[in-house]
């Protein structure tokens, strides 16, 4: 048994992320609520708070242990199903059945819809053996906004009830527990961290109170002695301690029934505001919900409109702190092709909020970044044309659906006048490549922009700008008769194969 209180091998391995390959994707539709979570490999990994493009939990799964010498993870060691408890609602049902058939744990996952909780209803049945003779125990590995490094750990309390915390700057995260904790510790990822305890000792034999600056590591033992079958881990998040200890404790006061009914209801009720879809194709019905429901949790909550690319790190692995930009960020082409597919489903309101956050973070000069974080600041430098043409496409979509209110058209007017000058001055005859990610130039930006020229056109002419409009078509008809000129090549091995 540690005697000391401090963890020791500050400040821990360098962080990292994980596996961008999801099985599943959650939040409450309800804006109350603004925490979202992802889910591979049996587990929860990245959850984010307060915003989409914020994530600050690496992951959190279950350790199995007999004392002796089992030693078993249930994302490394057991066979994972993942269900939804109904189409086209992200509530999910994980099972995680022990490969040496030892155990089988069971995960209902979803979020507080009225608070910043990620709930989870855990139940452990012993499929070999007596229960008595396992331990079962929680770990957490926290990357608070964005950063795995600089985080601060702790073992604490809300109002007399047991806690473990970690915090870095303004946002902090509390752990808490339906049933009591036999033990608790943090510790630095790599050096006195929970999971190297486990894996050495088959139990808890550290227990640390606190693991400053560094990148932390939580772990607890639930107490397997109740008589409920079930126990229900509550993950509250705020600016401080008291916040996030508050939220946690309140979403287990409340209980888990009462919080899934609510989540599932909201879900509900918005698919059911949707075009119906009725195949006799077996699981497009249902492919459709999930679709639907997966673009509409890329929405952020806090800046109505934005949509980030996705809710995951790509090639987590291998990311550290200094690199973390990638796909929870907003892709305006992304964006978009999204906002089209929700128009599609029939949800105009969502397409509205997307073209008003366009015109609020087009840039001065008519352009919008390569990549920007929720607010609008660029993160990549780049600018990429086909993300210039896009948005005007979306206006027409727009338009033809009846989901442009005719009192702000001026302002997308203005707008689609600023991108199309942007477009003109660089173009692909001005041979700006330095504007692409790779140079050269593509079908489908070539597309775009002549597609958007032509769209243009027709706004144009609405606003009686006859000669703008005729020079928008004579521009997109001469480079639309140049595309073969562009792309065709010769001489290279590629066309020599």
């Amino acid at each position: 048994m540690s005697s000391s209180t401090i963890a020791s091998g500050a400040p821990g391995i360098p962080a990292r992320w994980t596996s961008s390959a999801k099985s599943g994707v959650g939040t409450s539709i309800n804006a109350a609520s603004e925490v979202s979570f992802t889910l591979s490999h049996g587990i929860v990994n990245e959850v984010y708070f307060p915003r989409e493009d914020s994530a600050c939990i690496r992951d959190m799964g279950l350790i199995v242990t007999d004392g002796e010498n089992f030693f078993s993870e249930e994302k490394r060691h057991a066979i994972h199903d993942v269900e939804t408890v109904e189409d086209g609602v992200p509530a999910y049902i994980l099972t995680n059945t022990c490969r040496e058939g030892n155990y089988r744990i069971t995960k209902d996952i979803v979020t507080d819809p009225l608070r910043d909780t990620l709930v989870q209803r855990v139940r452990f049945e012993v499929l070999k053996g007596k229960k008595e003779a396992y331990s079962l125990y929680v770990l957490l590995a926290p990357h608070l906004g964005n950063r795995g490094g600089d985080n601060n750990a702790w073992l604490g309390d809300y109002k007399g009830v047991p806690m473990l915390y970690a915090q870095r700057d303004n946002l902090c995260v509390a752990l808490a527990c339906s049933e009591p904790w036999k033990k608790r510790s943090v510790g630095y990822v790599g050096k006195s961290d929970g999971w190297r305890d486990l894996h050495r000792h088959k139990q808890m034999t550290w227990e640390y109170e606190r693991a400053d600056e560094g990148n932390v590591a939580m772990t607890a033992e639930i107490d397997l002695t109740h008589a409920n079958p079930d126990c229900v881990l509550a993950l509250g998040f705020g600016r401080n301690d008291t916040e996030a200890g508050h939220r946690a404790w309140a979403s287990i006061t409340d209980g888990f029934e009462e919080i899934q009914k609510r989540y599932v209801k909201e879900w509900h009720d918005w698919q059911e505001s949707l075009i119906s879809l009725n195949s006799p194709k077996e699981r497009v019905g249902e492919l459709y919900r999930i679709s639907a429901a997966v673009l509409r949790m890329h929405e952020s909550k806090r800046f109505p409109g934005a949509m980030i690319a996705s809710l995951s790190i790509p090639w987590g692995f291998s990311k550290g702190d200094d690199d973390i930009g990638g796909y929870h960020l907003v892709w305006p082409r992304d964006l978009v092709e999204s906002s089209g597919g929700l128009l599609a489903l029939g949800a105009d309101l969502t397409a509205s909020r997307v073209l008003k956050y366009l015109l609020i973070t087009q840039e001065h000069d008519g352009h919008w970044s390569q990549n920007m974080w929720l607010e609008g600041i660029p993160y990549w430098k780049g600018i990429q044309l086909d993300q210039v043409a896009l948005p005007i496409l979306l206006i027409e979509l727009c338009r033809c659906h009846k989901a442009l209110p005719a009192q702000v058209a001026h302002h997308y007017w203005k707008m689609v006048r600023k991108a199309v000058a942007f477009l003109v001055q660089n173009g692909p005859d001005t041979q700006q490549d330095r504007w692409e990610e790779e140079a050269g130039w593509t079908p489908f930006t070539l597309a775009t922009e002549v597609a958007a020229l032509v769209a243009a056109a027709e706004f144009a002419e609405e606003y009686g700008e006859k000669a703008m409009a005729e020079y928008c078509r004579q521009t997109a008809d001469a480079w639309n008769d140049r595309i073969e000129d562009w792309t065709y090549v010769t001489g290279t091995p590629l066309p020599n194969r």
